[in-house]
């Protein structure tokens, strides 16, 4: 069993931090932190679906403390649309390949990097 799987069968709920369902950032901090053992990123109750200043306002405090990269196993997947900040998710590898794991109102799902990034106007990657 993978250890992502847990996250494929949680619903999707906005503003929802785990463990029973996450929004996309709950998601990325959950998954971070319990598949990665990478630190707690701060909860950010403030961001959600639909609330692209409030999500810019968040990426820019936490901003701060990542570095740019190219994708990797636990890095967050940031998708753009112009300067807004729309959506996350996590890179996960998976079948040889990395993709990223998100969750929308439809649910999780996991899709390959460049799927994922055909998406979106621009996708930046931090660690």
């Amino acid at each position: 069993m993978s250890p992502i799987s847990k996250y494929l069968s949680a619903p999707y709920k906005d503003g929802a931090r785990g463990p029973l369902a996450f929004d996309c950032y709950g998601l990325v901090i959950a998954v971070r932190h319990e598949v990665f053992d990478l630190p707690l990123l701060p909860s950010l109750g403030g961001v959600g679906r639909g609330r692209l200043r409030a999500n810019t306002r968040a990426y820019w405090e936490i901003k701060t403390s990542m570095e740019e990269c190219a994708p990797e196993p636990g890095v967050i997947a940031a998708a753009f649309a112009g300067d807004y900040l729309e959506h996350v998710g996590v890179v996960v590898h998976l079948d040889g390949q990395m993709k990223v794991l998100d969750t929308n109102p439809g649910g999780p799902r996991i899709r390959p990097v460049r799927d994922f990034e055909s998406c979106y106007q621009r996708v930046v990657y931090y660690r």
